[in-house]
């Protein structure tokens, strides 16, 4: 998979959980129904008059756990610096979605559906139903209350825009540079149904049910604005590390802080966002089964057992690419994949992923063979320079390639975190 080990090793786990704390917000906006007349936040917020409760209110300040999912409280904040989901210890479930705005859905409608969703996924990730005034309008559907009683689930909604987000009026010209849509790629065997996408929603949980139940919900609150384009269902193993390979993942995996975004040039709405590169990776795996162990770490140029390099050590002694056997021959092969996607020496923060993965089984292809894999994020600061240089070369002989296929893949820019009283993206929209 891409970028298997590029930048610095965190402690043990490789999920860097940030430190600073974040307050719980109050109860969440009002919505009224129609299309805003223009985009503002006089239009979107209104008063109290107006009869729109406004995001926030009082309430203890919760640090951000960093502990195992196993021991960690089950309510994340939803409010801080960054969207929760990025920093989070993961999960063991995700739901992945895109969706698509409507041909009607202009810059104001755009808003006025982040401004439910961002109120729908606060209450959510508190364990509480979302307020029924903001249901879209004309909408018969409400909400069921099937999640009473399962908690919250260490629940968190995170948001992203692709490049179309940015194709309505108003909009075009704040496209930021590094949301290009990805090139294509050797090899590459992409469904167009299920790539690329206008929305993101991930939505992590350790409860499959509360997952799925909140992308329904959001799926509800989006009637008449957007459409779902695709969706994907991923799990971890018990200890969150294994993938479907036996493959020890995101060894090596840098600070996930060196991902987000900040500093001159960056949007004021992005400060604190990142950029998300997203691909569905089937792995075949009927015919790594059959192949030796030593073969198989060969490919990855590392140990199954331990996550160790060929090269010596273990999980976390870094991968000596230089070292010989006494024979002359690399310990770590030429193309393996721990050499392709090896980042130089020197490489900045522009060229680090912070690498993120759920596995994926969707049953049996029309084939027989197994239909899953890996749903692999990779969060990073500009993808023109750390994503696809990476898959450029693993594109060009990475021996784990031949035993992967490439079948979706999409890109979109995570707005910066929320405050209470506001909404995902309000500087982009508003500005």
């Amino acid at each position: 998979m891409p970028g298997a080990d590029e930048g610095r090793p965190l402690a043990a786990g490789g999920e860097g959980p940030d430190s600073r704390a974040y307050a719980p917000a109050g109860q969440p906006p009002h919505v009224p129904p129609g299309r805003p007349p223009r985009v503002s936040r006089r239009a979107l917020f209104g008063s109290a008059a107006g009869g729109l409760t406004v995001l926030g209110g009082a309430a203890a300040a919760v640090a951000l756990w960093g502990g195992d999912r196993s021991t960690a409280p089950a309510i994340i904040p939803f409010h801080g610096p960054h969207q929760a989901g990025i920093l989070t210890p993961r999960q063991s479930q995700v739901r992945l979605a895109a969706f698509d705005l409507g041909a009607r859905t202009d810059q104001g409608r755009a808003a006025a559906l982040l401004l439910r969703w961002t109120a729908a996924a606060e209450r959510l990730t508190r364990g509480e139903s979302p307020d029924p005034r903001n249901e879209p309008p004309g909408s018969r559907a409400a909400e069921t209350g099937v999640l009473a009683g399962t908690g919250p689930a260490r629940l968190t909604v995170t948001f992203g825009l692709g490049p179309g987000f940015f194709d309505r009026p108003g909009l075009t010209r704040h496209r930021p540079a590094a949301l290009a849509p990805l090139p294509a790629f050797p090899d590459d065997r992409l469904d167009p149904a299920r790539s690329s996408g206008h929305l993101l929603v991930q939505i992590g949980a350790d409860d499959a049910f509360v997952a799925a139940h909140v992308l329904r919900t959001l799926q509800r609150l989006a009637q008449g604005e957007a459409r779902l384009r695709w969706t994907m269902t991923g799990f971890t193993a018990a200890d969150g590390r294994r993938n479907l390979m036996g493959q020890i993942d995101g060894t090596n995996n840098p600070d996930p802080r060196r991902a987000l975004l900040s500093g001159p040039g960056v949007p004021a709405w992005l400060v604190g966002g990142s950029y998300v590169v997203i691909r569905r990776i089937r792995m075949l795996l009927d015919h790594w089964d059959t192949l030796p162990a030593a073969h198989r770490e060969q490919a990855l140029g590392r140990r199954a057992a331990d996550g160790a390099p060929l090269s010596g050590g273990d999980e976390r002694t870094p991968v000596d690419l230089a070292a010989v056997r006494p024979d002359g021959v690399p310990r770590v092969a030429a193309n393996a994949h721990v050499r392709l996607a090896a980042p130089a020496a020197d490489a900045g923060d522009g060229a680090v992923m912070f690498r993120r993965g759920w596995s994926y089984h969707d049953g049996v292809r029309a084939d027989g063979t197994p239909d899953a894999g890996l749903l692999f994020l990779a969060w990073q600061r500009d993808p023109r320079t750390a994503f696809v240089p990476v898959q450029r070369r693993l594109a060009r002989g990475d021996a784990l390639s031949r035993y992967l296929v490439h079948e979706a893949s999409a890109v979109f820019a995570v707005p910066g975190g929320v405050s209470p009283g506001e909404y995902v993206a309000q500087g982009l929209m508003e500005g």
